[in-house]
């Protein structure tokens, strides 16, 4: 990571990243900036030396996770205008191919790929481990942040982990609202909800994914969004 904010333009390379790699930058540049981006991280943060991974796969993981976030917002908006009440169709039609398109991800590239939220609806999206929950705390605190790299940790051995935020988008209130106003198959199926009191632009989540170095054993997706 460079050590400058995002609103500052990194004075070697022309880019705006600091602990992050933004939405939006060409892929073969990330390739190139994407081993830096393991050099330095945030105080609270643990270092790499080096990243175990190469530039050409670190690229290749920011560029899948803001095609899928592309995704999730265009299937998001076709609830847009609608006065019909969401149902467990919606959900599958809206919801769950991000979650399908994630574990695709996974099984192609080797990796791990999920969804992890504070506020989650399917307890399998809780975070794992303290890192998870350093890095969605930071992206609450910070909006300026799309998404940075961490080492991976001890359970994980030898890899990085990227990590992309998930922003609330305005037909996301249709089941995020209040929690009186969730639909009936949301109430009936997640009696322990948590992904309530949502406001346009907040953090929803992230993407979470960890690439193992060339030596580790592939890994795949072990959870689908809702």
């Amino acid at each position: 990571v460079h050590p400058h904010p995002r609103s500052s333009p990194c004075p070697t390379c022309s880019c705006r990243c600091g602990p992050l790699a933004r939405s939006g930058f060409a892929a073969m540049a990330l390739g190139v900036l994407a081993a830096l981006l393991l050099y330095a991280t945030p105080p609270a943060h643990a270092s790499l030396e080096r990243s175990p991974v190469e530039p050409a796969e670190l690229a290749r993981a920011v560029t899948e996770m803001e095609q899928l976030d592309r995704m999730r917002v265009a299937l998001a908006s076709s609830l847009e205008g609608q006065s019909d009440v969401p149902t467990t169709l919606t959900m599958k039609e809206v919801c769950k191919p991000v979650g399908m398109k994630a574990m695709a991800i996974g099984k192609e590239n080797g990796w791990q790929v999920r969804q992890v939220a504070s506020k989650y609806r399917n307890p399998d999206h809780a975070p794992s481990n303290g890192q998870e929950r350093e890095v969605l705390d930071l992206f609450h605190r910070q909006q300026a942040i799309t998404g940075l790299w961490q080492p991976a940790t001890t359970e994980q051995g030898t890899g990085v982990n990227y990590y992309r935020r998930i922003n609330v988008v305005p037909s996301c209130m249709a089941c995020h609202g209040t929690k009186a106003s969730r639909p009936a198959f949301v109430k009936e199926n997640y009696p322990s909800d948590k992904a309530v009191n949502f406001k346009v632009g907040d953090l929803r989540g992230m993407y979470a994914v960890f690439i193992p170095d060339k030596q580790s054993a592939p890994a795949t997706l072990v959870n689908v969004a809702d």
